[in-house]
């Protein structure tokens, strides 16, 4: 697929035109290729998904005359997460983990299961590949597990870049650093934004914990897929404003 700077602004400007281009994240993928299809077939050009010189002319023109203040990616994906029904049973919960934290992860899935989940746990240091995987299940929600052996603390990472960010993962960030450095009695590392492969590359929600040193999950894992499993419930109940 075609990546960077230059697919980001035009899923940014079709996105400010009302077309849904998916979520900004610079990723050629099929919503942008049908944002570009919807875009020609409204201004009576081509439709062939090829961002010529001609459809490149007409998305700069129109976006002269239209001041949008919001994105309709970001627009839908807060109304998707309103739709959603406020608990997680028969919902759809990926969990991975790079190695290493395979007993970690198999305790958090018998936690999201007896909370009526349906749970995917990948095992795979690639995060390119947990990402399709996740993508080809159609996940609600996505829970990364990292282990930071130089930390000393907790930190939970969600989708922000090209200046957009996921709003559920945003949520569910907040909620993991709520509950998980209390129950662990580590240090709150707060959250942050970022795009690497494992957030840029999911369709849903997702976030990325890391926790630090290994002593903690060791000593604490049951207080540790506890609190997880907490915050995705409390996730799944949250109201979207």
């Amino acid at each position: 697929m075609l990546r960077g700077d230059d697919v980001a602004e035009l899923q940014q400007r079709l996105g400010a035109l009302g077309f849904d281009s998916g979520r900004v994240d610079g990723i050629f993928g099929d919503h942008t290729a049908t944002g570009v299809l919807d875009f020609q077939r409204n201004i009576g050009v081509r439709v062939d998904g090829v961002v010529g010189p001609l459809t490149v002319g007409e998305l700069l023109r129109m976006q002269a005359r239209h001041r949008r203040t919001e994105l309709v990616s970001n627009v839908r994906a807060r109304e998707q997460l309103r739709q959603s029904p406020p608990t997680l049973v028969g919902r759809h919960v990926a969990i991975g983990e790079p190695g290493g934290l395979a007993a970690t992860l198999s305790a958090l899935r018998r936690n999201l299961l007896a909370s009526g989940a349906r749970v995917t746990a990948m095992h795979q240091p690639d995060d390119s590949i947990q990402a399709r995987e996740a993508n080809a299940g159609e996940a609600d929600v996505l829970v990364g597990i990292r282990l930071d052996p130089d930390a000393v603390g907790c930190t939970t990472a969600y989708y922000a870049g090209y200046r957009t960010e996921s709003p559920g993962g945003r949520r569910l960030a907040e909620l993991v650093q709520g509950l998980v450095p209390h129950a662990l009695g580590i240090e709150d590392g707060g959250i942050r934004g970022m795009s690497v492969p494992l957030l840029r590359e999911t369709k849903m929600p997702a976030v990325i914990v890391e926790l630090g040193p290994a002593a903690v999950i060791v000593e604490h894992g049951q207080a540790l897929t506890d609190a997880l499993a907490a915050a995705v419930e409390a996730w799944a109940r949250s109201l979207w404003e």
